[in-house]
């Protein structure tokens, strides 16, 4: 089978993560990348040997599948032009920050019989991969995403930078409808969220907290899953899982004083740890071209974005 004819448009830090990856795929075909800077475009072209362009239109009759790493004002005018001329589409995350925007993009792709895929790249992060396999039925669910403050990020604030991760693996996890969200923040670096603390109540009874933080000085990637019996600790970063499980508990009394003697057990599960990246990009390839059933339904794409927006209109509306 011939290699699938993809180009990349946008080659900042992510954009160029995607070149570097599909340069090396022997499934693809990487006929072009496009950036309006000429010398960003020109020092990519050069480092991957790849041609450049400047415009994107000048890609579309020459792929078969493109991935759009541009701001994400871009995404949806972008998107929907390539969509609409027949062409299988990657939209980084978020796909919009507009609902009704992300709705109609996927409309065209049903329409047009074309897969939409939004890089949510940590679902295809090993780790999430195991714990998608031994988390049934969560209590409390805790995540921390945080890191020092970047310049370079000015198209978005942390909810639908960073924290739209969290959100999209934590609706997946918990099997409910959300019924509560309560958001605090702060901007601090710039005029958008720098730090959001955000809680979600689930019918079911589950709740999560997530925080999101582009203020700190350290970079920590976590996810933990409370359960009857056991804790779940997930380290994004290293691609790592540890069980905790309970085995005894029990008081000990000593002269003057009330101790406690607890025992667990901590399971460490084998994670295959591997370029999440490179794994999304085969996913998208596959059901682009070969049919391959898509890991996520369109109802769940959308759901992360509706619940992302929602928590960023909170925190707008509480900054007033």
């Amino acid at each position: 089978m011939a290699a699938t004819k993809v180009g990349v448009i946008g080659t900042g830090k992510m954009g160029e993560y995607h070149v570097g990856v599909l340069s090396e795929m022997p499934e693809t075909n990487l006929v072009g990348i496009v950036d309006n800077n000429k010398d960003r475009a020109n020092l990519i072209s050069k480092r991957y040997n790849v041609p450049c362009y400047y415009e994107y239109k000048d890609l579309i009759s020459k792929v078969d599948t493109i991935i759009v790493a541009l701001p994400t004002s871009l995404h949806y005018s972008v998107g929907k032009e390539f969509l609409e001329a027949g062409i299988h589409t990657l939209l980084e995350k978020p796909c919009t920050d507009n609902l009704s925007q992300a709705e109609e993009l996927f409309e065209i792709a049903n329409k047009n019989n074309l897969v939409l895929h939004i890089g949510h790249i940590e679902r295809f992060n090993g780790a999430v991969q195991e714990l998608f396999k031994i988390v049934k039925d969560p209590i409390y669910i805790e995540c921390r995403r945080m890191s020092p403050f970047s310049a370079r990020l000015k198209d978005d604030g942390v909810v639908l930078d960073i924290m739209i991760h969290d959100i999209d693996i934590i609706l997946n996890l918990v099997n409910s409808d959300v019924s509560n969200i309560n958001v605090i923040g702060r901007s601090i670096f710039s005029e958008r969220d720098d730090l959001i603390n955000a809680q979600i109540e689930f019918k079911n009874g589950c709740v999560a907290n997530i925080l999101a933080s582009r203020v700190s000085q350290n970079k920590v990637r976590t996810l933990e899953v409370t359960q009857k019996e056991s804790s779940i600790l997930l380290d994004y970063t290293e691609q790592e899982i540890f069980v905790h499980r309970q085995s005894s508990s029990e008081h000990q009394l000593s002269p003057g004083s009330l101790t406690y003697k607890q025992e667990s057990l901590i399971e460490r599960i084998f994670v295959h740890k591997d370029n999440p990246l490179k794994l999304e990009l085969k996913h998208f390839i596959d059901c682009a071209i070969n049919g391959s059933p898509r890991k996520l339904a369109v109802k769940n794409e959308l759901n992360s974005l509706k619940i992302a927006i929602e928590i960023l209109n909170q925190y707008k509306s509480k900054s007033q």
